[in-house]
């Protein structure tokens, strides 16, 4: 059974040129629910260990040094199917290959600077909600 909950990630990119409140348009018009969100700097080490899952590709050090370079804003979204209609509204990575109208074909700069994360699986949408917000922190939220 599909969950409920994702996270999103909007990168700091999409933060420096003011793509905030037209990306959480898009989320909301398609159905989700903000219930939790925050801006924050990460740390070197804290996007090291959010995209370990990345570290042995070549762009693991790109990916860490963006995504610390300046304010992101997490955000755990709900709806139905979160995971699958978030990363069919957010778009490919690439945003020459994205649809039109999916966020990353509307803000990302590129494939390597793409304005947003989203969840790719329900056990991960867990784990990066977890990371972002402490169970503790979130069930305050609820």
């Amino acid at each position: 059974m599909a969950g409920n909950k994702t996270l999103t990630i909007i990168k700091p990119g999409a933060v420096k040129n003011r793509h905030i409140g037209g990306i959480f348009a898009k989320i909301e018009e398609a159905g989700f629910r903000v219930s939790a969100i925050k801006s924050l700097k990460l740390a070197p080490a804290e996007a090291e260990v959010f995209y370990s899952i990345h570290r042995d590709k070549p762009f693991f050090q790109e990916l860490v040094d963006f995504m610390s370079s300046g304010p992101v804003v997490a955000a755990v979204l709900k709806k139905e199917d979160a995971v699958e209609d978030f990363r069919e509204l957010i778009g490919s990575t690439d945003p020459a290959e994205a649809k039109e109208g999916t966020i990353r074909k509307l803000f990302a700069e590129s494939k390597s600077h793409n304005a947003i994360h989203g969840s790719d699986s329900d056990e991960n949408a867990e784990n990066e909600c977890n990371f972002f917000f402490s169970k503790k922190e979130y069930l305050e939220k609820h």
